[in-house]
């Protein structure tokens, strides 16, 4: 895999390629403080109230569960 930054990660869909379901575009990660590896990616869970508040949730995938990153998604295989 060629190397990129955060920047360009988050501008990435992610698509849980069990269901077909869209999660949304990471908004943070988990990194691992002595080797820098990524332990996890974060996306926000679903929006409330319409779609007008952001969720409290999160979903917390971890890196072994992302199957392909893409130009434009990220394929992740995680159980609905």
């Amino acid at each position: 895999m060629d190397c990129m930054t955060f920047c360009e990660l988050r501008r990435k869909e992610v698509i849980n390629i069990c269901d077909g379901a869209r999660l949304g575009c990471i908004c943070d990660l988990e990194i691992d403080a002595c080797d820098g590896k990524i332990i996890a990616i974060i996306v926000p869970g679903p929006p409330k109230l319409w779609g007008i508040l952001r969720s409290d949730e999160e979903f917390v995938i971890p890196f072994c569960k992302i199957h392909k990153i893409g130009d434009d998604v990220i394929l992740v295989d995680i159980a609905p």
